[in-house]
Parts: structure tokens; sequence; C-alpha cells
């Protein structure tokens, strides 16, 4: 245990230290200032991100991605259908209400929308389409074909509320659906999924267990936008209060304590169902059982160190620099901008999960290495490109249908494994981070540009473009894979047909 949690907090160092050389430099240069005691907090945070990180990922190892492999497998092994679909969709709305990703954008909308009524309607959304991924699995339907008909029926539902007078809250619809996927629910539906596959087997058993996630990022945003098209009122989006001082003058333990409540609460009703199949179905042996519930211990106490740490130190950093940035220079914000996207995927906790378990069930095919370096360039270019859309004030739609017809059309050049795994990507990549530095520069560069009236349709979006470009990278990993494997194909056949054909042993 205590070699693991030392590896854990080294690869978490690595994560946060970037983002943290970033912006000390930033604080050293003309670009941004920052007070004394703005480094202060922000470097004392910085580094329980860091525990909080190595905490939460110890903490999935032993308790999320266990539970979702016995639950998958447990369930399936039992032959009854109708059990494995609604505990998947009861277990898919509670983890998402568990999700920490979700409740940092909740509450930067909550002048909006009601936190509860957003995530409650998240929650929903999530729970259908992982049926609707259980399904896919037991039935061995291709993933193309369906990230095919729901992206028509999501890009329809747009349109619609693009016409709308409820359009404004477009940008929020695509969000929801990337900040889904966050540190909580990928461990626990990749292994879900895993498990599922293993059990009803087949050639393409490892393939079929990737595109849960996809499936699962595509059912939050239709249903937000479903909730908006039966909104009533006007749209009065009021700014957060994101200065530094607030928070510290709150209090501290209250903001741990709030934190605390809110985690204990999520984790508790995961805990409760959990227990539940343990007793009526899944039966575990007392070992695994006190494995879960130490890492359900861990995960609890990272998440409560991951969100204090970020709501305290790097919520506040991450507006200030996106409006003085914008202020100083256009040019500057958008380099900025691609590099943090570059780097800040880094300390994305479920980025490490979906890795691990892709270069496992790849056999090596796609390394860690490689899928960290496509997930980088993808959300530096998704950052970049947001900030762009920021300056110049035009519709997300602009992104997000070439992107998409992009992606879904190098789908059918690809192997179908790079392609679940692409889909898959693009929803882990939006994590904590992206809601909570990121987004917040977004906003803090969109007020300094325009308005506060124009933060809802410019600077939300970006959660989305983070989730989008992955897609293609990772696709793009996967065509170049296809042509070199064909280069090698004419190259040893060109070999073979200008060989001396003396050199050719008959025999007789």
């Amino acid at each position: 245990m205590r070699k693991a949690l030392l590896k854990k907090l080294q690869e978490a160092l690595t994560s946060v230290l970037p983002v943290g050389i970033i912006v000390l430099i930033l604080s050293l240069t003309p670009l941004v200032t920052l007070s004394a005691r703005e480094m202060t907090v922000f470097g004392i945070a910085a580094l329980l991100l860091i525990v909080g990180i190595a905490l939460f990922n110890l903490g999935a190892d032993l308790s999320m991605t266990p539970m979702g492999n016995y639950i998958g497998s447990g369930l399936t092994k039992s032959k009854k259908a109708s059990i494995l679909l609604l505990v998947s969709f009861l277990m898919g709305l509670m983890i998402t209400v568990a999700e920490p990703d979700l409740s940092v954008l909740a509450d930067q909308v909550s002048s909006l929308m009601n936190g509860m009524l957003l995530i409650a309607t998240v929650g929903v959304g999530v729970g259908i389409f992982l049926l609707v991924a259980v399904l896919k699995i037991v039935s061995r339907t291709d993933l193309t074909s369906l990230l095919l008909f729901f992206y028509l029926v999501l890009f329809a539902v747009a349109t619609v509320l693009f016409g709308s007078e409820k359009g404004g809250l477009l940008p929020l619809s695509f969000d929801s659906g990337g900040v889904t996927t966050g540190p909580i629910t990928v461990p626990f539906i990749m292994a879900l999924g895993v498990g599922i596959a293993l059990t009803v087997g087949g050639r393409h058993a490892n393939e079929n267990s990737f595109g849960l996630i996809a499936l699962c990022s595509i059912g939050p945003i239709i249903a937000v936008m479903t909730l908006s098209l039966f909104s009533k009122g006007t749209l009065t989006y009021q700014l957060p209060d994101y200065s530094m001082e607030n928070v510290l003058e709150d209090g501290i333990w209250d903001q741990i304590l709030e934190t605390m409540v809110d985690v204990g609460k999520s984790l508790a009703l995961i805990v409760v169902f959990f227990l539940i199949l343990q007793f009526t179905v899944l039966k575990l042996p007392k070992r695994a059982l006190v494995q879960i519930a130490i890492g359900i211990l861990f995960t609890f106490l990272g998440l409560v160190v991951f969100l204090t740490s970020v709501v305290v130190g790097f919520m506040p950093i991450g507006y200030k620099i996106g409006v003085q940035l914008a202020g100083y220079s256009k040019t500057l914000l958008i380099v900025l901008s691609f590099i943090l996207g570059f780097v800040v995927v880094l300390a994305e906790p479920a980025v490490h999960v979906l890795n691990q378990q892709v270069e496992g069930i790849t056999n090596g095919q796609v390394s860690r290495r490689q899928m960290m370096i496509a997930l980088s360039v993808g959300v530096g270019v998704s950052i970049g490109l947001s900030i762009i859309r920021i300056i110049y004030g035009f519709s997300l739609l602009y992104y997000l249908i070439p992107g998409y017809l992009l992606s879904l059309g190098l789908s059918f050049f690809v192997p179908k494994l790079y392609t679940a795994i692409a889909f898959d990507s693009g929803g882990v990549a939006s994590g904590p981070l992206t809601s909570s530095f990121i987004l917040p520069m977004a906003i803090g560069a969109c007020v300094a540009l325009h308005s506060q009236a124009e933060v809802l349709s410019l600077a939300f979006g970006i959660v989305a473009m983070v989730a989008m470009t992955p897609l293609i990278t990772i696709q793009t990993l996967g065509f170049r894979a296809v042509m070199e494997r064909k280069a090698h194909s004419k190259a040893a056949m060109r070999k073979i047909l200008a060989a001396d054909d003396e050199q050719i042993i008959y025999f007789e």
C-alpha cells in the first residue's frame, strides 16, 4: 500500500508541476499581476492537489475499478438481463451525482439553473445511455453505427434549440456531456464494460469493452438540451464571485466541511447500492469488501482535498489570468491557452485511469505515452480554438459540426478499437481542472473582451471542445497505424517480387 501511494504521489507531482510552473512564470512577468498572498495560497493549493490526485487514484484502483468489474461480470453471469439493465441505469445515475466535475460546473451556473436539477437531468441522461451501452455489449452491436445514429439525433435537437430563444444554453448543454465522465465515473464505467464484455466473450471482447464512456457522454447533452427547450423564463446569467479573498474570508474550514458533506452524500449512494447488490447477487468474499472499503475511504479523502484545492486556489487564479491576458495581448492569450491545454490534461486523474486500461487491453499496441501525447495535443488545440471563438464571437456549432463529421468519418477508415478508444478519451480528457481552471480562465477572457452577458454563449462550450478534439487526434493515430501496415506489406511484396530467381530453391 505504501509503495502504491508513493507511486501515485510521484505521478501526481509530474501531472500538477507543469501547471504550477506556468502560473509561477506568468506571475514573474508583466503579463499577469498576482499578489504574494495569491501565489502563497495557489502554492499550498497545488501541493494539496497533488495529495488529492494521489489519494483519489489509489482509491479508484482499490474501489471503483473492482466494483465495476464485479458488478459487470457478476450480473452478466446471473443471466438476468432485466436486473443488469436496471442496475446499469441506477448506477449510471448515482455515479453521476457523485461526479465532482459536474458539481463544479453546476456551481458556476447556479444563477441560471438550479444546481440539483441540472445534476439530476445529467444523471438521468447518463443512466439511460449506460443502459444503451450495456445492451451494445451484450448484443455485440457495432459502436460506429450507434454513434452515427445518436449524434444525428443530438445535432437535430441542437438545431431546434439553436433556433429557439433558449439557444444560449447550447454551449452549456455540450459542456454537461464533457464534465460527466470524470474521475469517479470513468474507472467505474470502464471496468463495468470490461467485466461484461469478458463475461459475454467473443472474438472482439476487448474491443467491445470500449465505447461506454462515448455513449454516456451523449446522454447528458440530449437531456440538458431537452430540459432547456421546455424551461420557462428568460436567461439571466450572473457571474460567480471568483475572488480568492471571498473564499478565504468565508473560511477554509467551512469550505472543507461543505465539500466533505457533498462528497460524502454522493459516495454514500454508491456504497449503499453496492451493498444491496452484494447481499442479493454478488456475495463477494470479505477480503474483497475490505479492499473496496479502504478504496472508498481514499477516494473520499482524495476528492475532498482535490475539490477544496481547486475551489480555493485554482479557480480564482484561472479567472484572473484570463482577465489580465485578454487585456494585454490576444495573441499571447491564444498561445498560452494552447500550452495550458497541452499540460493541464496531465493533471486529470481519469486520464491516467483510461491510459492504463487502454495499454493493458491492447497489450501495449496503444501505449500510455502515445495516448498522453495525442490527448495533450488535442486538448491544447481545442482550448486555443475556443479562445479564438471568444475573441471573434461566433457560434460553437461552427466547430462542433465539422469536428464531429470529421471524427465520425475517420471511424470508417481506422480499426474499430481506435474509434472506441478515441470516443472514450474525448469524455475523459475534460476533467476537474478543465471545469475549475480552464473554464474560469475562458470566462475571465470573455468578460474582459466582451461583457458578462456574452459569457453563457461564448465562454461556455470550452469543455465540449476539449471533449471533441481527442476524437480526431487518437483516430489519426489509428489511421497512421493502418497506413504504416499497408506500406510495410507493399514493401515486403516488392522485395518478394524483386528477388533473384536463382536464390529460390526448388524441390522436385
